[in-house]
């Protein structure tokens, strides 16, 4: 029998019973005196279990008040605290900052004192699993931290917030709604009190963020999707517009399979080319998507975005004219 198997049903024969004598351990288990003591000082000192050694009766006994007492983590099999490790290392990986590594190192501790000493389920995990990141940025992880505390105590934030469009610093007082891991970096959608209006703040962008005693003014779920979530990916906005592109039969092998929004609307074509419609607001992070696919997409709908790309592409076309003549590139 597995030891995370043993431990459960030590738990179970505890809770229903309340006291087990060693006698009925050892011959429930099958096993030897020493090892159920191994077994009981494991769960009592590693996994924080209320049971004890009652020597005048050669019993164990639950300390726990009532049933509902928690124990924690001996219900778990160990296929489920190998894939609770598979998790916690997916989550290591995504945390580029480290911005979660004081929360995520107790939780990988215990779940590797609930596999048992000698397991190399963890370093097997890092062997086999790789992530790789795409484009993440680095958040301070103090801003971090004090965004996440406000967000959750419902408490108003003060903050210097640098725009990389402009590049211009401005001082914010946000109530914060929801944070959002969105393509490998952190976003802080929050009603601006300053602006008057719902906005989606990158944190790494955050350069102090201060908690204020203030509650936060609370924005409905439904308010937050309708002007955040309707468009396409971060740039969301209550002006919805629908764009329709088609990728070539080629490209299509991969398109069909994405999900670029959860309410696009897309078919295969009978000479195998794909058609996607998806709706957006504005169209910087769709315009990105678009021009990596280069000549394989093509926007039919709407004028204004087809002629976006257009554009687009000219001036990228006019400065590699400018290389091939014998210019500098740059500018």
């Amino acid at each position: 029998m597995a030891r995370t198997e043993r431990y459960q049903q030590i738990r179970s024969l505890l809770m229903a019973r309340r006291s087990v004598s060693l006698r009925e351990l050892m011959a429930h288990f099958e096993v030897s005196r020493s090892t159920i003591f191994r077994d009981m000082t494991f769960l009592r000192e590693r996994l924080g279990m209320p049971v004890e050694l009652d020597r005048e009766i050669g019993a164990y006994r639950l300390l726990a008040a009532d049933d509902s007492a928690e124990l924690p983590g001996i219900w778990l099999s160990a296929d489920e605290i190998h894939a609770l490790l598979s998790m916690q290392y997916l989550l290591e990986n995504i945390d580029t900052s480290g911005i979660l590594s004081g929360q995520l190192q107790p939780m990988r501790r215990r779940l590797l004192d609930m596999l048992g000493a000698g397991s190399h389920t963890a370093e097997e995990i890092a062997r086999r699993i790789r992530i790789i990141a795409a484009t993440p940025r680095r958040c301070q992880a103090e801003n971090f931290q004090t965004v996440a505390d406000a967000l959750l105590a419902r408490r108003r934030l003060e903050i210097r917030y640098r725009a990389r469009a402009s590049s211009a610093t401005t001082s914010r007082e946000i109530s914060p709604q929801r944070l959002t891991h969105y393509r490998d970096n952190w976003y802080l959608d929050a009603w601006c009190h300053t602006r008057q209006a719902l906005r989606s703040f990158a944190v790494d962008a955050i350069e102090k963020a201060k908690t204020l005693a203030t509650p936060a003014q609370d924005i409905a779920d439904s308010e937050l999707d309708r002007q955040l979530a309707a468009g396409y990916g971060i740039f969301a906005g209550s002006d919805v517009r629908w764009a329709r592109l088609r990728f070539s039969a080629m490209r299509a092998r991969w398109v069909a399979g994405e999900q670029w929004h959860p309410q696009q609307q897309g078919q295969l074509l009978p000479d195998g080319r794909y058609e996607l419609r998806l709706p957006y607001s504005a169209d910087p992070e769709l315009l990105m998507d678009i021009l990596k696919y280069g000549p394989d997409c093509e926007v039919l709908e709407p004028e204004t975005l087809r002629q976006r790309v257009i554009g687009l592409l000219e001036e990228a076309r006019a400065k590699y004219r400018g290389v091939a003549d014998g210019e500098t590139g740059g500018g």
